[in-house]
């Protein structure tokens, strides 16, 4: 599952590669975006900044509230449960990416695998999005089953769109955008690095 991804580009070459506005300003963002992170979506027309992860109610001991935990990937196969369905049918919207990692190797000692797709820069994961009291405006990327040599590192993938079906995800009914939510059929570029899958943190920059 994603748990990592890297973003490289800036806002306005974003803006720019899917012919969104752009109005954010000077806001911050990581190269490197976390669960709990902002990160750069494209819905509604825009370039905008949401948190990374649905928060999830959580209680401990006595009924107490805990600090909700981000739910920060969609199960294509549970977009209709109560959770996801709304936002599926609502508020679909693209998440940018350079590249996505995966950890790989024993336990204690894994490793980032990094994953992108060969001849581009920058290209699109389906995702949803909505508003919440806990951290204003949040997304979550929707995952699949994985196909290629995605598969030889974990059993699911982002759901990775071509250009030409950005419109129809975005805009078409649901069992449209439904048909889109399948493995990504074309090759994928594994980049198996020695570095250490946690103790990483979220670098924040100016883009």
């Amino acid at each position: 599952m994603c748990n990592l991804y890297r973003m490289t580009k800036s806002k306005a070459e974003v803006a720019e590669w899917f012919g969104a506005e752009d109005d954010l300003g000077g806001a911050n963002f990581g190269a490197e975006v976390y669960p709990g992170y902002p990160g750069l979506v494209i819905a509604e027309g825009a370039v905008r900044q949401m948190h990374w992860g649905f928060p999830l109610a959580l209680k401990g001991k006595g009924g107490q509230k805990l600090k909700p935990k981000p739910v920060n990937n969609t199960r294509s196969d549970k977009l209709d449960s109560f959770f996801w369905r709304d936002s599926f049918v609502r508020r679909r919207c693209l998440v940018p990416l350079t590249a996505w990692a995966e950890a790989e190797g024993a336990k204690g000692s894994k490793t980032r695998t990094w994953l992108s797709r060969p001849g581009s820069e920058l290209f699109a994961a389906a995702g949803i999005w909505r508003s919440s009291d806990e951290w204003g405006d949040c997304y979550s990327i929707v995952l699949t089953g994985s196909a290629g040599r995605a598969a030889d590192v974990h059993t699911r993938m982002p759901v990775l769109l071509a250009q030409e079906d950005y419109a129809e995800y975005l805009h078409g009914d649901p069992a449209s955008a439904r048909d889109l939510c399948i493995p990504w059929s074309d090759d994928i570029i594994l980049d198996r690095t020695d570095q250490p899958w946690s103790g990483g943190s979220a670098q924040r920059s100016l883009i």
